[in-house]
């Protein structure tokens, strides 16, 4: 990935990630309470920059690896 897509697409991955995964143990720790949507977003809004910042980094070493895996299935099969 290239120029601005490099960091919109950090961003955008761990937005959806954080918000679905942030949804699902909110509900597993408290249920479908009155308070439940605003412990969800206030969970979202705590993880999503250290999930953005962490994805920003770590794209590049989890690409590298994820290629010597194929490498390695393509080399046993």
């Amino acid at each position: 990935m290239q120029g601005k897509a490099r960091f919109i697409f950090p961003v955008i991955i761990s937005a959806l990630i954080v918000f679905v995964v942030s949804g699902v143990v909110t509900f597993t720790n408290i249920g479908l309470r009155a308070d439940f949507v605003p412990r969800w977003l206030r969970a979202f809004i705590t993880g999503w920059p250290v999930a953005a910042v962490l994805a920003f980094f770590a794209i590049p070493y989890v690409r590298r690896a994820t290629e010597a895996i194929v490498r390695l299935i393509e080399g046993q099969v």
